[in-house]
């Protein structure tokens, strides 16, 4: 079973609002074992969302329509339905019955225009409307279906897990599930992660065209929050997916070693703060040039303040010097990443410190050039004092530079706490 999403709306066109829909509902399909390969966004224009549909139906079984189904004029996706099945709007009395208690209810004098909610394309199966007043509908066209939603996120939610996904389902004649985890990776490029991964994928692929139950690997670059590595099985039932990516996320593991730091939704704030959490360790923070982000990432992690003691931002060289004891001279160097995370764990009284220098830019500091960072760690627990110069390059924007600056230093952090 293939089944397509189709957003309707103009200002999703015009980024006035972000389509979050299309990927809630492709979730949602994907945990039902229902292939989508497409998703597609269009105006409020009936004959592009004609053709729109058209389209979805000449390539899978199903396509879900979400949006469009307002009382106002620029909602025109059940005309559009109707135009593809070839048949004529009906009022649904049930419908304009429900419609106008739901006005009466909270004492509201329904709006002559709700009515169009009402009309629904003849022979249409309707989705009765439980948050809102505008019905879904299910409708036929041989042995292809379409679906309408609302595009409310929750009233489109509720309609889709009540009554779309249970239908396709049934449409499909068979149980599936899709399962994915998400492996997120720092400090390996794109390229690197293909050549360590890509005989490997190259024998899932050989495997899933023998018809052999093989998961498939794909990257999904993710800017300042590094690339990630996706695993995707579909299987009969839920465990048996799960098992399938059980086995190939081992195998991941062990080709790409510590450059994993972790699954799903563990970001490297989290990864760092269970590690600390672990070894009973708190971390006490000294930021210059990341300006607070580092202890602002930290402190979203839930349950930090057992391990996080906090951050000190000496932005300032004098603040350096009078603050964390840094001594005279140039502070985008190693002795003062080094002194900075000390005088961090000693002022904030943690067992480690983690210290970030650096030029942002716009100009060049100490004889150094945008984009360098030095890294500071202090603690017996991490092996001592040690400092790390890494340089992010000039092209970047400055925020661009603080935040791959705050990863970074923050995965310097992990990999010691693992002892890498």
């Amino acid at each position: 079973m293939r089944c397509e999403v189709l957003a309707v709306g103009t200002e999703l066109l015009l980024g006035q609002v972000v389509d979050t829909n299309s990927a809630w509902i492709g979730e949602q399909l994907a945990a039902a074992g229902i292939d989508s390969h497409h998703q597609t966004k269009v105006g409020d224009n009936q004959a592009r969302i004609v053709a729109c549909i058209r389209a979805a139906l000449a390539r899978s079984d199903a396509v879900v329509c979400c949006g469009g189904l307002g009382p106002t004029k620029d909602d025109i996706t059940r005309e559009a339905i109707a135009e593809v099945l070839g048949v004529p709007l009906e009022l649904d009395e049930e419908v304009a019955v429900r419609i106008e208690e739901m006005f009466s209810s909270r004492g509201r004098t329904m709006p002559v225009n709700n009515m169009r909610q009402a009309e629904v394309p003849k022979g249409a199966a309707v989705i009765p409307q439980v948050a809102g007043t505008a019905p879904g509908l299910i409708c036929r066209l041989g042995d292809r279906s379409i679906y309408a939603v609302p595009g409310v996120p929750h009233e489109m939610r509720e309609m889709v897990a009540r009554a779309v996904i249970p239908d396709l389902v049934a449409q499909s004649g068979q149980a599936a599930t899709i399962f994915s985890r998400t492996l997120r990776t720092w400090g390996l490029a794109e390229s690197a992660l293909d050549e360590l991964l890509g005989p490997h994928m190259a024998e899932l692929d050989r495997a899933h065209a023998d018809g052999q139950p093989a998961p498939t690997i794909a990257f999904l670059a993710s800017g300042i929050e590094g690339i990630k590595v996706r695993i995707t099985a579909k299987a009969p039932t839920q465990d048996e997916a799960e098992s399938l990516v059980a086995k190939v996320e081992a195998e991941v593991r062990a080709l790409l070693g510590p450059a994993i730091f972790g699954a799903d939704e563990v970001n490297m704030e989290a990864a760092v703060g269970a590690l600390l959490a672990s070894r009973g360790l708190s971390l006490g923070v000294a930021e210059s040039l990341t300006g607070g982000l580092v202890g602002s990432r930290l402190t979203v992690v839930p349950g930090a303040s057992e391990w996080f003691r906090g951050s000190l931002v000496v932005y300032a060289s004098a603040a350096k010097r009078s603050l964390l004891g840094v001594s005279e001279g140039p502070v985008v160097r190693e002795p003062a990443a080094i002194q900075m995370a000390v005088g961090a764990a000693r002022v904030l009284d943690a067992d480690v410190g983690l210290a970030l220098t650096g030029v942002a830019g716009p100009s060049e500091q100490d004889g150094e050039p945008i984009g360098t960072v030095w890294v500071g760690l202090a603690g017996d627990a991490i092996g001592g004092p040690s400092a790390h110069r890494f340089s992010i390059g000039s092209r970047g924007s400055r925020e661009q530079v603080r935040q791959i600056a705050t990863i970074s230093a923050l995965d310097l952090l992990r990999r010691r706490l693992l002892g890498d």
